[in-house]
C-alpha cells in the first residue's frame, strides 16, 4: 500500500519521477517539472493527467499543430502515433500512464 501526497513531489530535474507502479506492463509514475519535455511519438498509449499547476500541450494531428491549455484534473489522452510535447506552466505536477519503458 502506498499514499502519496503530489502537491509535496518534487524531483531533482525536470521531469524527474516517482514510480507508483507497474500493472501488466503499464507504468503509472508521478512527474515534476518546470520545463518543457521534448516532441515525440509514445511506443503505445499515454493518459496524462494534470495534479497541480498548469500545462500547454502541443500535438499534431493531419500534420497540423494545435494546442491545448490543461488545468488541475485535466486529461490529455494520445493515441499510438500522437505526436506530442508538455509545457508546464511555472511548476506542475503529473500523473501519466503508459506502456512500461515508453519515452
Amino acid at each position: 500500500m502506498k499514499i502519496i501526497s503530489s502537491k509535496n513531489f518534487t524531483a531533482d530535474k525536470a521531469w524527474g519521477a516517482l514510480d507508483i507502479t507497474s500493472i501488466n506492463g503499464i507504468s503509472t509514475r508521478l512527474h515534476w517539472t518546470d520545463q518543457p519535455y521534448q516532441w515525440h511519438v509514445n511506443d503505445g498509449e499515454e493518459v496524462f493527467v494534470v495534479l497541480d499547476g498548469e500545462v500547454e500541450m502541443f500535438y499534431r494531428k493531419n500534420g497540423n499543430k494545435h494546442s491545448c491549455r490543461l488545468e488541475v484534473g485535466d486529461i490529455f489522452y494520445a493515441s499510438i502515433g500522437t505526436e506530442h510535447v508538455a509545457h508546464p506552466i511555472g511548476q506542475a505536477r503529473i500523473l501519466v500512464v503508459e506502456q512500461e519503458g515508453s519515452i
